[in-house]
């Protein structure tokens, strides 16, 4: 068989007439991988609260079966940095296109294997071990479907323009998003309850594997190029172990762990958990809400694309911090505005939105970007892993227990430590940094 190396030099040959991928087409390839990326996992979400509750967990009341549904929600993200682990050797071996192959595959794979399960009453506990396992899938895949993209796009991206190019992936979250919640929507609001529960909340899983075949023939014409090539041979984008990536820059891993945990957190407080709480106090009400998040997600476009905009000015650093700073203002309104009616909670929705698009624009590699070349690629990808499961794996799992004990006031706090969480990685990054150029003059 021969190896995917082989295999990327003969795509190559494909393309040997052009002079390269622009920018502009790297872009492209990039925002249809996330957004692939993204629609799974929204997906899963909003069936988490719309779906697996009563398939799964019938024998609860409906907050423990949605708090069990968030439970296994979260496993993916624990899985994520043993897929790094394991994709980082076969990427090492075997080469880039067989990993992002395979990850893509397993991606795609399990969730639409997931429209496939049977419930709780027709397989008893089997059913529940199923979907943990296919939601693991997920997590390791994700891992694995890291392709080193976005930094080669920041690579080719012009200096001044950094922030606007740093963005571009971004947009991949609400894309998903729109898209995960709208074919949600057209089921609700087109069948009944019972048919929906049954079989209408199978066809977005199964669609999953459509989607990811189209990302990964668009990710596979980047991996091709010899400006991808290239990078990969000068390790600007090699995989190193994850060994020697801790003793060497462990420091910066924890940090940019930590420093978009205000965004990852606000990510799931506006996206899953508001669903989650709507639709438990008033289920008829859960298709009204999420068509509002589907709007608000137009908003988050906006301010995604407006943080590129504002960080090309004030660096990426400087627009994190006043992201967080902000989350942290929306922190004390927010408690106050998912309860007062529909009105406050569509403020909710699009003012929430608008905070995260800025944060979450800038919120990837504004960190790792401090990695040295040896360790860019391996590090953003573990940096990643850990951001998600710190900031964003337990989110709505620890958000609904909160507000269903202490009430709405507790996501408050929740939302504010990650804000002062967010601040305190960026100053020691800031710290570091002066000192790192304070030596270099010096020498």
């Amino acid at each position: 068989m021969p190896s995917s190396s082989r295999l990327e030099r003969d795509v190559r040959r494909m393309y040997a007439d052009q002079k390269g991928v622009r920018p502009g087409e790297i872009a492209i390839g990039v925002v249809i991988g996330r957004t692939s990326e993204f629609f799974d996992f929204f997906v899963y979400a909003i069936a988490s609260v719309l779906v697996f509750p009563q398939l799964f967990f019938p024998f609860f009341d409906r907050l423990t079966g949605v708090l069990c549904s968030f439970a296994i929600f979260a496993l993916a993200f624990v899985a994520r940095p043993f897929g790094s682990a394991i994709f980082g050797a076969i990427d090492r071996r075997h080469g880039r296109g067989a990993k992002l192959t395979i990850a893509l595959f397993l991606l795609g794979g399990s969730t639409a294997a997931i429209s496939f399960l049977p419930g709780y009453a027709a397989v008893g506990p089997i059913a529940i071990w199923a979907l943990a396992g296919l939601r693991v899938g997920q997590g390791l895949a994700l891992a694995g479907a890291w392709d080193g993209m976005a930094s080669l796009l920041a690579l080719n991206a012009p200096e001044n323009k950094r922030g606007w190019y740093a963005m571009i992936p971004q947009l991949g979250a609400p894309f998903g998003f729109m898209l995960a919640s709208g074919l949600f929507a057209y089921f609700v609001s087109t069948v009944g309850n019972h048919d929906f529960l049954d079989w209408g909340w199978r066809y977005p899983f199964f669609a999953a594997f459509a989607i990811n075949v189209v990302a990964l023939f668009a990710r596979l014409r980047i991996v091709a190029t010899e400006e991808f090539g290239a990078l990969f041979e000068k390790r600007e984008l090699r995989p190193v172990r994850l060994t020697s990536l801790m003793r060497a820059q462990g420091g910066n891993v924890l940090i940019g762990a930590f420093a978009p945990l205000a965004t990852f957190a606000m990510f799931h407080l506006v996206t899953v958990f508001p669903l989650s709480w709507v639709a438990l106090h008033d289920e008829a009400q859960a298709l009204t809400f999420l068509r509002i998040e589907l709007a608000g997600a137009l908003v988050g476009v906006l301010g995604i694309m407006a943080s590129g905009w504002i960080a090309d000015r004030i660096n990426r650093q400087n627009q994190l911090a006043l992201s967080a700073l902000l989350i942290g203002g929306f922190s004390i309104l927010a408690p106050w505005l998912l309860d007062a009616g529909s009105l406050g909670q569509t403020i909710y929705v699009v003012v929430g939105f608008a905070i995260l698009g800025l944060s979450f624009g800038q919120a990837a590699g504004s960190v790792s970007s401090g990695f040295t070349k040896r360790y860019r690629y391996t590090g953003a990808a573990l940096t990643s892993d850990l951001s998600w499961l710190i900031g964003a794996g337990f989110a709505p799992l620890a958000a609904l227990a909160l507000a269903s004990l202490w009430g709405l006031p507790a996501i408050g706090l929740y939302l504010a430590s990650g804000a002062i969480a967010t601040l305190i990685a960026l100053t020691i990054d800031r710290r570091q940094r002066l000192k790192a150029e304070a030596k270099t003059k010096a020498d």
